[in-house]
């Protein structure tokens, strides 16, 4: 400046040359301090000058490289594991109803009540009639003198008894009979008796004969007897067991009216209420086992040879869009459709929270033979800047926060597979992302 006003006294043209060239120096320092101003806000990435702000603490985690499998994309629906329309056994008038639709009920849970009444008319009769035959029972036994659910023995029973008697003693008259038969026939052959008295004794002889044949008739006939009324016996207990039937028949019939569920799952349906008339074609509520539930899928022909049964499958629905379901194949049709060239295959999925529902579309990835390898960060390393829309996660490079900017794929578990921003081994912040920024020092 100095020297400016000093030149400026030589005279007025070299005085007015001086002030345009410090109107131009003037304008050139401006122009520098705008460049430099802009060098320090943005400029170029590599050449960013760390932000001499506050230290942020922040927690990470090393980026990892993990093998991945090959997938099958397909879409279906969901359908329930099981599904029944469940009819009451007997028909009637419905007495009352217990499930509602929604509810979750357990395998023989009470669903209806038909109405009973003529069911319990039947068993009472039943039973009755199973008294009246246990009472012939006793009667036929009390016959033959034995005791309830006594052991049949002829000989033991009073008339057989008294028969055999009276055979035992028609032997011994006819024994002594013959005795005196053969004692005065040798009389009369040596002259000492009379022929008219051995006659006499001939004659006992021959009527104990005719009695004896007639005890040992009656003793037959009181064994048969006897018999006959054993066997009255064992057909009154036949009957008695006949009646049991009956009630058994009977207390069905009563419990076929409790309209129960086959397995345990939710009630999509219940069209009847109380009073209506049903017969055992009227459904009377439809139950879904949704656990586990299935999933029909649509794979193309050219995929069918690499889906087979056990193989893993992830699905997804529009309902949770964060998260995956994990199942397995259960059956793959073996005819294709002609009209689109593709096959139905079913896979399983747990479902203990009742998550999914009947009817929901999923797209499914099926895991094939192959793979590659992915990178892999915790997804509390991506942060997701509404600004730009776009994803970012900061890697850490001697204490200095770097932005990258990620393109995301698919999540495994508490993980997100970046398919390209960050590479393995490299250090992520997971922790306090939206206070990083380009060049931010942090500390862990």
């Amino acid at each position: 400046m100095v020297r400016i006003f000093c030149a400026a006294a030589r005279g007025p043209a070299t005085f007015l040359f001086l002030v345009f060239a410090l109107a131009l120096l003037s304008a050139c320092g401006t122009t520098g301090s705008g460049a430099n101003r802009a060098g320090r806000g943005g400029g170029n990435a590599n050449e960013a000058i760390p932000d001499a702000g506050p230290v942020v603490t922040i927690t990470t985690s090393r980026v990892e490289a993990r093998p991945i499998p090959a997938y099958i994309s397909a879409t279906g629906s969901l359908v329930a594991n099981e599904t029944s329309d469940v009819a009451p056994k007997a028909a009637g008038k419905v007495a009352n109803v217990y499930a509602n639709v929604g509810q979750f009920i357990g395998q023989g849970a009470l669903i209806a009540k038909i109405d009973d009444r003529d069911a319990r008319l039947q068993l009472a009769g039943a039973q009755a009639r199973v008294n009246q035959q246990i009472a012939a029972v006793r009667q036929a036994e009390a016959r033959l003198g034995l005791s309830p659910n006594g052991s049949f023995n002829a000989t033991a029973i009073p008339e057989v008894r008294a028969a055999n008697a009276s055979f035992e003693q028609a032997q011994a008259e006819l024994r002594q009979a013959e005795a005196n038969e053969r004692r005065y026939r040798e009389l009369v052959q040596t002259g000492d008796v009379a022929v008219i008295t051995y006659e006499q004794f001939r004659t006992n002889r021959d009527t104990a004969r005719a009695r004896l044949n007639t005890a040992r008739q009656q003793l037959e006939a009181a064994a048969n007897a006897a018999r006959q009324n054993n066997q009255a016996i064992r057909s009154a207990e036949a009957a008695v067991a006949a009646a049991r039937t009956e009630v058994g028949a009977a207390e069905q019939a009563l419990a076929d009216t409790n309209v129960r569920a086959p397995f345990p799952g939710f009630v999509s349906a219940r069209p009847v209420a109380v009073g209506e008339y049903v017969s055992s074609a009227t459904v009377i509520a439809t139950i879904l086992r949704t656990n586990p539930i299935k999933i029909q899928l649509q794979i193309s022909e050219a995929d069918v040879p690499a889906v087979t049964i056990g193989r893993g499958v992830s699905v997804q629905v529009d309902a949770y869009k964060d998260r995956s379901f994990a199942g397995t194949v259960t059956a793959v049709n073996p005819a294709i459709d002609p009209a689109s060239r593709s096959a139905v295959v079913e896979a399983s999925i747990e479902n203990s929270d009742n998550a999914l529902r009947s009817g929901m579309f999923g797209t499914a990835r099926i895991t094939r033979e192959g793979g590659g390898t992915g990178v892999f960060v915790p997804k509390t390393a991506v942060y997701n800047d509404q600004a730009t829309q776009s994803y970012r996660a900061f890697v850490i490079v001697d204490g200095v926060a770097k932005l990258r900017v990620l393109q995301i794929g698919t999540e495994e578990g508490d993980f997100i597979q970046i398919l390209n921003g960050v590479n393995p081994d490299e250090i992520v912040a997971t922790s306090n992302l939206e206070q990083l920024y380009e060049g931010a020092r942090v500390a862990s």
